[in-house]
């Protein structure tokens, strides 16, 4: 079965109020192994980097402006993800932001349906305890060291990890 993981990062917390998409990072997965195929891109998002986003991610206003505007992008995007699972750490942050951008230029959103959120199933697995991407990584001893900030392809990355120890797919290491 494909799954792809994916990650993005975004100039704030809501897209209702003019927060745009920067980055999105994609990791397809099958029978619950990575397969290597990525998906990554930049996006210029039109405005200004608030200084709170830009410590998350490190992306600048002046790095983004040469990069393509969503429409630019989403046929190649839309076409990696296809109809597949979509896997996100707090699905409904990511997929606003998403949903947000393909309303803009009058596509169809991505159905809530086609959604796993491992923060979800996290805090099942593990409750009354943190579940951020880092805890996680901490719990099922995965590396995370070269994650000083955020980043949509690494973040997906580690995400494809800790989902499959999540699932109990490589057996349980906590």
């Amino acid at each position: 079965m494909r799954e792809i993981v994916l990650d993005t990062e975004t100039t704030g917390l809501d897209p209702l109020r003019g927060d745009r998409l920067v980055e999105i990072g994609c990791v397809e997965i099958f029978n619950r192994m990575p397969t290597g195929q990525t998906y990554h891109v930049y996006i210029n998002p039109e405005r200004d980097m608030p200084a709170e986003a830009f410590a998350v991610h490190g992306l600048s206003t002046e790095f983004l402006a040469s990069k393509p505007l969503f429409n630019e992008v989403v046929d190649e995007f839309l076409a990696f993800i296809g109809d597949t699972p979509l896997v996100i750490h707090n699905a409904s942050f990511d997929i606003s932001f998403i949903n947000a951008e393909l309303d803009r230029i009058k596509r169809k959103a991505i159905p809530k349906d086609q959604l796993v959120d491992t923060l979800l199933l996290a805090r099942r697995k593990h409750p009354g305890v943190s579940n951020r991407l880092d805890d996680l990584c901490s719990r099922y001893q995965i590396d995370n060291s070269r994650r000083t900030k955020h980043g949509a392809l690494l973040d997906a990355e580690l995400l494809a990890e800790v989902y499959i120890d999540l699932i109990g797919a490589r057996g349980s290491r906590s």
